[in-house]
């Protein structure tokens, strides 16, 4: 068990399920190629010489695999006994007898590699006749020409080395021979890179048996296809020799299971498909269905779960080390880590305020659930039947303190959840066991108040659901005496917090959750002091002094470039104000176009523009000048630079039109080509100005009035079906 100490509760889960996952299948960060492994060598002084050992040169073309000579640095140790020592000299065929020599120490690492040696003597390997020492040249020659055919897609090429005859040698024999170290045929680097146009041509110059080959790590081409997640280079070959499904690396992992592991949906519902689970082990169901959940392909998880009830829905012990409610467990932990797969993408505050708002129009049935959310419910109504100290043990999660001590801990897949804001899983698991509200953690604290230091507002609100309840909850404190407030001040979680942009409004964002969990507990709780002796107050005021002179210099910023521009067109404005187009009457000092209707639409909104760019200067003016006081943020602040930014967009427009309202009336008549296409080029900034800085004004829109609707939720959740956040 790893050590846990000083570890937050997330971290302890992960170390956790980490833990439990690796007795549920190899690993998932394993090469899967890896390279091969040399046996070190002792070295000893022989007592007396040795006879050496006759080699017979193997070497055959034909169909029939050879087994390359191995080298002297590569010789592969007897496993019984395990203390004898061959004398590296002369390289020995790997069937012949080892003379044992007198008992040596086992280097370190040799163990490992006879393992290695055995595995690899287990695989159908290919040909390896072309890197023998005295064919060295042919490998030049013939299998990098052939590789760089096969990973380019190159038929042609690769078709021209297979039918080219020298010297009466026939060639044909290659599309069964290893063109890499690893002992990859062409059709392994063919499939790995995806071609398929030079798959399909090399299996119609194989045979069957052909297709079974592995390399050092023990991969088939339809392992390859697998990781890669081509559907139809997987058909071609499955077509011709359905074995392959059944076939498994070194580290036991199928090709369904390394689809899973890659997360290739469409590799995974072919390959489940295909597959004859009749012949499926049970550790096979158990690996397939928890990658499936971790690479978020609950439909095929699901269908595993359902169909083989006898491996995931019973008490008994059905693959070696890991039992039922482990496996549980574990599973429960990865979709308690899974926020995004229940459906819980945050929708943009202002469709939040939009879909609010009673329309007439009749709304939309809520969705289905989540595929998710559908294999979490089965998860949890397969363990009703059990005894509920079998359900405690499976929601509370692997034991963290020495096995001697009482089990008292709470669930701790809960607080998972409630540390991600997974809060579709927290309520299905509420629906089922209500009492999971009283639970606390190792600090004494209920999931709200984790809710509520993770900025999770969702979880926080099933509290106005539980009625009179939530004030026997908001009143806890943990070990060091802090409450529910002293929470909001002490800690905020940076990505949380960049859910909103500018340090002003996330200042905001604080702000609101301070004055939300100070009107949610008692007020004799509002000034209580930790046992550092701070009120919530202070323990806020604190934590936020960066944050605070972060957000006001982001606001004196943005202030000051805005006003520069609202400036400069006041000045624009104001100069075009008096030199009109046509100029003005030199007899009655009027202007010349005077009657003329497209002329009077310029002066007023000329006089438009001026008057908004100058509200956008006072605006701006007044925001250098506040107090920037922590109450400033809440209102005054945002709506001084909402009020200015609008402003200054819409005198933008204004005066772009004004502009070519301005060239239209001087060059109607005989240029109103030119005066059109000026007027569309007058387009550009009042484009260009909305898609730079309109984020920003629809983000000061949401944060300022979209706040009201974070907390205190018309829709409830926790008893209606299907809740939708």
């Amino acid at each position: 068990m790893a050590d846990t100490s000083g570890m937050t509760q997330l971290e302890q889960q992960h170390v956790l399920t980490d833990e439990s996952m690796n007795a549920l299948g190899p690993d998932p960060e394993q090469e899967i190629r890896p390279e091969r492994t040399r046996v070190p060598q002792p070295e000893i002084e022989p007592a007396e010489p040795e006879p050496q050992l006759e080699q017979e040169q193997i070497h055959t073309q034909g169909p029939e695999p050879t087994q390359e000579p191995i080298d002297a640095q590569e010789e592969v140790l007897p496993q019984e006994p395990l203390d004898a020592q061959v004398i590296p000299h002369e390289p020995v065929d790997a069937q012949e007898e080892v003379l044992p020599q007198e008992p040596v120490p086992q280097p370190a690492g040799a163990e490992h590699a006879q393992e290695q040696a055995v595995q690899q003597a287990q695989l159908h390997l290919p040909l390896r006749d072309l890197f023998e020492d005295e064919r060295r040249r042919d490998f030049f020659d013939i299998c990098v020409p052939l590789y760089e055919a096969s990973i380019k897609g190159e038929w042609d090429v690769a078709l021209g080395i297979l039918e080219r005859t020298d010297q009466d040698q026939d060639y044909t024999y290659l599309v069964r021979c290893s063109i890499t170290d690893h002992c990859e045929t062409a059709l392994h680097v063919a499939a790995s890179a995806q071609n398929t146009s030079v798959v399909r041509n090399l299996v119609h110059k194989m045979q069957i048996e052909d297709l079974r080959y592995q390399n050092l790590a023990g991969n088939t081409a339809l392992c390859l296809a697998a990781m890669t997640g081509n559907v139809e280079i997987a058909t071609i070959m499955v077509g011709l020799d359905p074995n392959l499904l059944t076939i498994s690396n070194k580290n036991g992992m199928i090709p369904l299971y390394i689809a899973a592991l890659y997360g290739k949906r469409d590799m995974v519902n072919y390959l489940y498909d295909e597959t004859n689970r009749q012949e499926w082990t049970d550790q096979n169901k158990t690996w397939v269905y928890v990658k499936c959940v971790e690479a978020d392909l609950f439909d095929i998880a699901l269908k595993i779960f359902r169909m083989h009830p006898d491996v995931f829905q019973n008490e008994t012990q059905s693959v070696p080390g890991v039992n039922q409610n482990e496996l549980t467990q574990s599973v429960l932990g990865v979709l308690a880590r899974k926020p995004s797969a229940f459906n819980e993408r945050r929708r943009h505050t202002m469709w939040r305020i939009v879909s609010s708002i009673n329309c007439w129009w009749p709304r939309p049935i809520a969705n289905n659930k989540s595929e998710a959310l559908e294999l979490l419910s089965a998860i949890l109504t397969s363990i009703e039947k059990k005894p509920k100290k079998e359900i405690d043990r499976i929601l509370r999660g692997p034991h963290l303190k020495p096995q001697d001590e009482p089990v008292t801990y709470p669930s701790r897949i809960l607080f998972v959840a409630a540390e991600m804001g997974n809060t579709k899983f927290i309520v299905e698991l509420i629906r089922k066991y209500p009492d999971l509200i009283w639970k606390q953690n190792d600090d004494g604290l209920s999931l709200f108040h984790v809710a509520v230091a993770h900025r999770h507002q969702d979880i926080y609100n099933l509290l106005y659901e539980i009625g009179s309840m939530r004030d026997l909850i908001v009143v806890l404190k943990d070990k060091d005496g802090n409450n529910m407030l002293h929470l909001v001040g002490k800690t905020f979680e940076k990505s949380r917090l960049q859910d909103v942009s500018g340090a002003a409004f996330q200042m905001q964002r604080e702000l609101l959750w301070y004055k939300e969990v100070e009107s949610m507990i008692p007020p004799s709780y509002r000034e209580r002091k930790n046992k550092r002796g701070q009120t919530p107050h202070e323990v806020f005021t604190d934590s936020h002094e960066k944050l605070v002179s972060d957000g006001e210099n982001w606001m004196r910023g943005t202030a000051s470039k805005c006003m520069l521009v609202a400036t400069l067109i006041a000045t624009i404005v104001f100069g075009v104000a008096y030199t009109i187009p046509g100029g003005y009457d030199e007899k009655l000092g009027v202007p010349i176009f005077r009657h003329n209707v497209p002329f009077l639409v310029f002066v007023v909104l000329d006089a438009i523009s001026l008057v908004l760019s100058s509200t956008s200067i006072l605006v701006f003016l007044s925001i250098l000048t506040s107090r920037y006081s922590q109450e400033d943020f809440i209102h005054s602040l945002p709506k001084k630079l909402m009020l200015g930014l609008s402003m200054l967009f819409l005198s933008i427009i204004t005066m772009m039109i004004a502009f070519s309202v301005s060239f239209y009336v001087l060059y109607r008549h005989k240029f109103i080509i030119i005066a059109g296409f000026i007027s569309l080029l007058a387009l550009i900034p009042i484009i260009a100005y909305a898609k730079l800085q309109f984020p920003l004004l629809r983000d000061v829109y949401s944060s300022t009035y979209g706040s009201r609707y974070l907390f205190k939720p018309k829709k409830q959740m926790l008893y209606y079906r299907n809740p939708s956040v």
